[in-house]
């Protein structure tokens, strides 16, 4: 036996055990008995898991010894005792997480029923179905090895908006500041808006692209474990229904139905597990239409200068950008859940200190103060 396998075996002993520490001091937090039960369940079997890894070493003449939780981990408990519940599952969701992907990289085929690395196969079953199961006590829907994105078109209208807002208004404030001519006031802004509409696009097309990049490396990894291990897909989608409240022997039927077709078990995986649509925006769409509401917004305080100058036009473009930065504010507001006021005026303000930075900067590179 190799000292890298021992070490192995010592390190998972470590790691389960403390997972045991973590559900326990969980299930003694909860005052809902539902989730309480499922915490203990948790913690019996990493309990069980402990004991596979102490047999395996004793086995080899190793002796592990008391268990004793490492700092990190009481600090854990201490966090969950005084409020911090929550935290304290994402963590234990990132502990579990990572050996699942560890055997996902690494696992060996064809291997024994009775080998370490069978044992090690069935021990990550587990933990991916308890990484599922903690997604779900934890609040959002999703296994957490899997990150898609998520976006709209109406998003990255109001975003892509109040960039070029945001980003022109300082410059032809800059410019004004300055004392420049007209026309350099206007041709600045002409230039802000390009290069404003031209960097959002990409980013825009740039992150469509990514995104449908992890979305398909989020499906041939679910795929996988599809293939791989189907029973636990079948004990993941029977615990995703149970936590969403349908009962544990309905759960349990729906997800037999399912997990018999792959294909249709595939695509409720993606759609109940990873949240993605059939229909996504393609990159292309995505920059055209960030880079136009880009552009748009950046139109805003230089539109004056189409048509006048002077005073007239300086602050008539003050105006409509500070009107026009309190209303992006307020459509924010549907994104972030914030009041439509307070979401305008904090919008408004940033404006407003915009203004002042680039109207400053104006009067310093000409030396006027």
């Amino acid at each position: 036996m190799k000292n890298g396998q021992i070490k192995d075996w010592l390190a998972h002993w470590q790691d389960e055990g403390e997972s045991t520490y973590r559900y326990r001091a969980l299930a003694a937090l909860e005052r809902n008995e539902a989730r309480k039960n499922l915490f203990l369940r948790l913690a019996d079997v990493e309990a069980r898991h402990q004991q596979v890894y102490e047999t395996l070493l004793r086995a080899q003449g190793v002796e592990p010894g008391p268990f004793r939780p490492r700092w990190l981990i009481r600090i854990q408990g201490w966090m969950a005792r005084h409020g911090a519940a929550k935290s304290v599952v994402e963590l234990g969701i990132k502990d579990e997480l990572h050996e699942v992907k560890q055997y996902l990289k690494t696992r060996k085929p064809n291997a024994s029923s009775t080998s370490p690395d069978q044992t090690a196969e069935e021990i990550a079953q587990d933990e991916a179905g308890h990484a599922a199961l903690l997604k779900q006590l934890s609040g959002p829907r999703g296994e957490p090895w899997h990150q898609p994105g998520s976006g709209g078109v109406l998003r990255n209208i109001i975003y892509g908006f109040n960039d070029g807002l945001t980003a022109n208004f300082g410059l032809v404030m800059g410019v004004i500041g300055a004392e420049a001519k007209p026309e350099f006031v206007l041709i600045s802004g002409i230039a802000g808006l390009a290069a404003d509409a031209l960097s959002m696009g990409g980013s825009g097309y740039l992150a469509a692209k990514s995104e449908q990049e992890v979305y398909q490396h989020e499906l041939q990894l679910e795929q996988g474990e599809i293939e791989l291990m189907p029973e636990l897909e079948l004990e993941e989608l029977a615990l995703l229904y149970e936590a969403n409240g349908m009962p544990s022997e309905m759960a349990r039927s729906a997800a037999e139905h399912i997990i018999k077709d792959p294909q249709a078990t595939l695509q409720e995986m993606a759609r109940q597990e990873l949240g993605i649509s059939e229909e996504r925006s393609s990159p292309l769409r995505e920059a055209v239409t960030t880079g136009i509401a880009t552009a748009i917004g950046a139109l805003i305080p230089i539109c004056p200068f189409l048509f006048g100058s002077g005073l007239i036009a300086i602050w008539i473009s003050f105006g409509i950008s500070m009107l026009s930065h309190f209303a992006v504010g307020a459509a924010r507001s549907l994104f972030t859940g914030r009041s439509i006021f307070r979401s305008g005026l904090d919008m408004f303000l940033v404006g407003l200190g915009v203004a002042a930075v680039g109207y400053l900067v104006g009067l310093l590179i000409t030396g006027r103060i």
